[in-house]
């Protein structure tokens, strides 16, 4: 029951950024609102912040559970993302167009972007910046544990174990540990 109560009073204490999010979400690009929402957000500390955190997600992302966890210096930039049932989203860490699902845990400062292609580089007579990338959603499935600094830039399969530092560029195999830049398996679970 409190911590129902705790969410309840949680959604009320952040409806008015959800209001200013909707009303400026008729004529802004709702991918910029929610990061810079969620930049404002991130810095709400302790287990308060984290609630006000999901109580705002909730209605902004395409899903994100009550049960989950997000920690201080969280950012969040697509609206596609989801965090499923008691994930867990440490310090600092960035998510693009993601699918976190149950049971994750994300060590600190771990980067999901939206895929290895966000940005295109082929036109060299066109910056960077005004080149079309390719998005894609990169899922971290069920009861997997990415550790601290790593980046995902493509599919993690379930009840993996990311080492610190990895960076992981192929898809992963189920129950298997991988590490290193680029991640490689190193052994079953």
């Amino acid at each position: 029951m409190p911590k129902s109560l705790f969410r309840l009073l949680a959604i009320l204490c952040i409806s008015p950024l959800l209001v200013s999010y909707f009303v400026l979400g008729v004529v802004a690009n709702r991918d910029g609102l929610l990061e810079s929402h969620s930049q404002l957000l991130s810095m709400l500390p302790g287990k308060l912040g984290s609630y006000l955190r999901v109580a705002f997600y909730r209605f902004t992302i395409a899903h994100c559970d009550p049960t989950a966890t997000i920690s201080f210096g969280v950012l969040l930039s697509k609206c596609s993302a989801q965090l499923h049932r008691h994930c867990y989203i440490g310090p600092r860490c960035m998510l693009g167009d993601v699918i976190i699902s149950e049971d994750v845990l994300l060590g600190p400062a771990v980067q999901v972007p939206s895929g290895p292609h966000t940005h295109g580089i082929d036109d060299l007579d066109t910056p960077i910046r005004m080149q079309p990338g390719r998005r894609q959603t990169i899922t971290i499935n069920r009861d997997t544990w990415v550790g601290a600094g790593s980046i995902i830039l493509a599919d993690v399969a379930e009840q993996n174990v990311i080492a610190a530092g990895s960076i992981v560029t192929k898809p992963t195999e189920p129950r298997t540990i991988n590490a290193g830049i680029p991640a490689k398996k190193i052994k079953d679970r």
